[in-house]
């Protein structure tokens, strides 16, 4: 017999304007698959095909709001029905004043989805009343009124991303300057300072990642001072960025060619990120681009 996947379901609806589309961004960055404008007649079988095989898609988002129309009407019997029927879901419910939804059409010169040939104060008024039971049924409702873009993404995180394993995901490159900078870098280091192993013969061909091309590297006190003010600012920053909501950091470290002295560093940095039980990869970008490159490469 199949087994049946444990989903986690959020069901995002609300008014128009309200800030569905931002938030469902913000769930995006934590892990969530999302779906928007699934007719509610719909939600039942698309959440038995999750639960069946969906593999390695854990976490579903659903939106369901007035664009679907007709389809709409059947929503709250639909969650009734899952309701009886055992299968779980969390409702989020998106708000705002009249006021502030009319004031952001206004802004956006959009129509109004219930009234597309009329005033935008009466599609608020008519989608307000048709939303009114679903409303009842909600989890959690946010009220975005008065809300800026960080504030509602940390009340999103806030409700959806404090399992201890949604950690920030974070990105370590070594690059070389020559070859130009990682264009998705939020920390840049450029470590060119540091004495450079490729003009000691018997280091050329290796790379930053070979032990006694570290250990060179390593031996200088102007490398051991630099690291540990490297070491105080990341061990600053990192869970800043966490507490902000980033959902994911890349930190790149830059020499001249991307093989010695930048490897090294991102070595060092992935390990101490590691060591604290972070999530964080590696990435040598330029290391293969070298002509001096004989494919020497070792962990230290």
């Amino acid at each position: 017999m199949e087994e049946k996947q444990d989903i986690e379901f959020v069901i995002v609806t609300g008014m128009s304007g309200s800030g569905k589309t931002q938030a469902c961004r913000y769930l995006e960055d934590i892990g969530y698959f999302v779906v928007d404008n699934l007719p509610p007649a719909l939600i039942p079988k698309f959440a038995e095909l999750c639960q069946h095989s969906m593999g390695g898609v854990n976490k579903v988002v659903l939106v369901v709001d007035t664009r679907s129309r007709e389809f709409f009407d059947t929503f709250t019997h639909v969650l009734d029905d899952m309701e009886r029927a055992n299968q779980r879901y969390v409702l989020l419910f998106m708000d705002a004043s009249d006021a502030a939804i009319i004031r952001r059409y206004k802004e956006t010169r959009r129509r109004h989805p219930m009234a597309p040939s009329s005033r935008i104060s009466a599609g608020v008024a008519k989608e307000r009343e048709r939303l009114a039971k679903v409303r009842n049924k909600a989890t959690y409702i946010i009220d975005t009124s008065d809300l800026k873009k960080i504030d509602l993404k940390e009340k999103i995180l806030h409700l959806f991303a404090t399992k201890a394993g949604e950690k920030m995901n974070i990105n370590v490159i070594s690059f070389g300057f020559k070859f130009g900078m990682p264009l998705d870098a939020d920390l840049v280091f450029d470590v060119r300072f540091l004495p450079n192993p490729f003009y000691v013969e018997s280091m050329r061909h290796k790379s930053g990642a070979v032990a006694d091309v570290a250990a060179y590297i390593d031996q200088w006190p102007v490398t051991k001072e630099f690291k540990t003010h490297l070491d105080n600012m990341i061990d600053f920053l990192v869970p800043q960025y966490e507490k902000e909501g980033k959902a994911q950091l890349v930190i790149a470290a830059g020499c001249t060619g991307g093989m010695h002295r930048s490897v090294f560093i991102a070595q060092h940095i992935y390990k101490r990120l590691r060591a604290k039980g972070l999530n964080a990869k590696i990435e040598h970008r330029d290391l293969m681009k070298n002509e001096v490159w004989e494919h020497v490469i070792e962990e230290v």
